[in-house]
């Protein structure tokens, strides 16, 4: 029988490693096929690179699991800074967002970093960074959008005359 190939299969591979990571029940049946492997008799470095992840990362797997079973490898809080805006406020955020920055008294014209990060140090006293506010965009669903540059209002017998053909 011959044996099946993937085409371009080291991209596909990194690919198949990002769908995993993407979602929480996915990495949980990730875990579960790592320590299965090892229970099976492989070794935690065999199976860290069998599965594209690191030796450690395995070795942790199988020591929650053994510590506490099945939850030790359901995903957990992730460490980290806790949001300075709590979620009442993002939701405020997110409805402002959709109107213009003028309706809240701002004198702009689009939203981006520098705009939103001022608008909520004024509405909650709570300072953050430009790049902070950039990923809020994100986070919440909108993309930052640049202004086409909107020429002024031309003289039509100068742009006839300008142009090349008639």
């Amino acid at each position: 029988m011959k044996p099946l190939v993937i085409s371009d299969a080291e991209t596909m591979c990194l690919a198949l490693q990002d769908e995993i990571r993407r979602s929480e029940e996915s990495r949980y049946d990730h875990r579960l096929h790592g320590v299965l492997l090892v229970g099976q008799g492989m070794t935690c470095p065999e199976v860290g690179r069998l599965l594209g992840d690191s030796t450690r990362s395995v070795q942790y797997w199988v020591r929650r699991f053994e510590a506490e079973g099945f939850s030790g490898l359901a995903e957990s809080d992730r460490p980290g800074r806790p949001s300075r805006l709590n979620e009442e406020q993002l939701g405020e955020v997110a409805k402002i967002l959709r109107q213009p920055p003028s309706a809240v008294g701002l004198d702009v014209n689009l939203w981006d970093g520098k705009t939103l990060a001022r608008f909520i140090e004024q509405r909650w006293q709570i300072r953050l960074g430009v790049r902070q506010c950039q990923r809020l965009f994100r986070q919440l669903g909108f993309r930052l959008r640049k202004p086409r540059p909107v020429i002024a209002r031309a003289d039509p017998e100068r742009q006839r005359a300008h142009k090349k053909t008639p």
